[in-house]
């Protein structure tokens, strides 16, 4: 897992990545926290997935611009899969599990 706070970077993620996930973590959340912890075990055990978070509260901005840009609603813990730089899946709170991240990977291969 990486971490991506800024724009530029994840515009040359965009461009590099074919498929990848990005998780919008809340470092004040226990709801975060355990999505935090299937997604890390999720990245960990799926090396070939390219896992990518940003904090909500240190990376705002950079939260915002994923939000209006895919016009999808900021939530957090949030997934998102992203296939040739368009968002194809994405998840929220306690729907963020190993599985539904695998299954999300599996439909969009």
């Amino acid at each position: 897992m990486e971490r991506i706070n800024e724009n530029a970077a994840f515009d040359k993620k965009m461009e590099e990545e074919d498929l990848f996930l990005l998780f919008k973590h809340s470092s004040t959340c226990p709801i975060s926290q355990a999505a935090y912890e299937e997604y890390e075990t999720f990245a960990n055990e799926n090396e070939s997935i390219k896992t990518y978070y940003l904090v909500v509260q240190e990376d705002r901005p950079f939260s915002n611009h994923i939000a209006e840009s895919f016009q999808i609603k900021h939530e957090s813990p949030q997934a998102i899969l992203f296939k040739k730089s368009k968002p194809v899946w994405h998840a929220s709170h306690w729907k963020i599990t190993y599985d539904s991240l695998k299954k999300a990977i599996e439909e969009n291969k």
